[in-house]
């Protein structure tokens, strides 16, 4: 093992951990207070359901195996994973692999509750995350990282693109769209926008390492990724507040963050495959998708993305999954633009909509028929908080 790719990406796995709180801070600070605790909840739980199954047979379904869909459970549990030398000419060992491609599920998990929180059922959300993540999240891996289908055809996603933003933001809408809006929506601001800033600054601290740690070692490309994740993100930021500007005449902080979070998005695909310039169009390009997505076509369209994980994520995942193909650099991707790599891009976007959209609908029926995915009426009216958590924020 190299001592350097070591501290790397175990320090890069601390800091995908902690963009779960982070993500709560984010989300807590964005709800309304009645229903505050229960954003914490929903979000935070995903350390858990993620963890347990990741370690079970998370990881061996999703990177041991040829299959083209999924893996086997030969490392099941963690079984014959060393700790201390690599099957993947890997300057980490199989150990490390796994435990920082166990980070990425509890953050994809906790960005679906963004869509939902205030009127889904806690019992029903911890239910649809487990299956979810054993027949939507392990199988996209495998097909993009663990050498499936999508990753023989030559799809690109560095950091998670449509394993992780693409498939949580459409998730979120198709939960949302199933469980209805809100009885009650008071379309606020937040509770707590200093919860916010917090927690949009650990997500951007964060995605240092889920960006840059998916260089899988302490090497240029690592730096490549680092510099980009902070360029697009900082564009973006930057020209979401001039949209503010130009048609509201003002600055909302928590506009600003969210065009923070989606420059953050949008590079992920390619953080380490374009080049800086690119980088800086993709968060200028995504500030005025997203900004679209969560100012106009939500309520053109009519469905409560409540804290627009759909509109950041989904939508900055697609946006950031084409662009990848536009801007992808033959030095670092081993591809520049062409036809074939557009086509590979939008195919691999396109199968990822379509699996995530029907099983997500399947799970929720299912789910459903165990225990109700919306909360009685009255529990809404008055908050979830202390109805099924039994702690209000004070």
């Amino acid at each position: 093992m190299n001592g350097a790719d070591v501290a790397w990406v175990l320090i890069s796995a601390g800091l995908v951990w902690l963009m779960v709180p982070g993500l709560a801070l984010f989300y807590g600070g964005l709800s309304e207070t009645r229903t505050t605790v229960n954003t914490l909840a929903m979000v935070m739980i995903a350390i858990a359901v993620g963890g347990v199954i990741w370690f079970t047979v998370g990881y061996s379904l999703a990177f041991s195996g040829s299959g083209p869909i999924i893996g086997n459970l030969d490392a099941a549990f963690l079984h014959d994973v060393s700790m201390t030398k690599s099957t993947r000419d890997l300057g980490i060992s199989d150990g490390l692999f796994a435990l920082f491609q166990g980070m990425f599920p509890m953050i994809t998990m906790a960005i679906i509750a963004g869509s939902v929180v205030g009127r889904m059922n806690f019992k029903s959300f911890i239910l649809f995350l487990i299956a979810w993540m054993l027949l939507v999240y392990i199988p996209l891996a495998h097909m993009i990282w663990g050498g499936g289908i999508l990753a023989q055809h030559g799809a690109l996603d560095f950091a998670g693109g449509d394993v992780v933003h693409i498939s949580s933001g459409v998730s979120g809408l198709v939960l949302a769209l199933m469980i209805g809006k809100r009885r009650v929506n008071t379309d606020t601001t937040g509770n707590n926008l200093m919860a916010t800033v917090i927690g949009g600054g650990l997500l951007w601290f964060g995605w240092f390492g889920f960006n840059a740690g998916s260089a899988l070692a302490a090497d240029g490309v690592a730096i490549v990724a680092f510099t980009n994740t902070n360029i697009a993100a900082a564009f973006a930021m930057l020209t979401w507040v001039i949209l503010d500007f130009i048609l509201f005449k003002r600055v909302r902080i928590s506009g600003a963050i969210s065009g923070g979070v989606a420059g953050l998005v949008v590079i992920t695909p390619g953080a380490g495959f374009v080049q800086p310039v690119g980088a800086m169009f993709m968060g200028v390009l995504v500030a005025i998708g997203a900004y679209f997505a969560t100012t106009v076509m939500k309520y053109r369209l009519g469905y409560d993305d409540t804290l627009d994980a759909f509109g950041l994520h989904g939508v900055g995942g697609v946006i950031g999954g084409i662009l990848t193909g536009v801007f992808a650099s033959k030095p670092l991707a081993g591809v520049s633009v062409s036809w074939q790599v557009m086509g590979t891009q939008l195919g691999a976007i396109l199968v990822t909509i379509i699996a995530v959209v029907i099983l997500t609908f399947i799970i929720a029926k299912l789910v459903n028929l165990i225990t109700p995915l919306r909360v009685d009426e009255a529990i809404e009216e008055d908050g979830l908080d202390y109805d099924l958590h039994g702690e209000v924020n004070a």
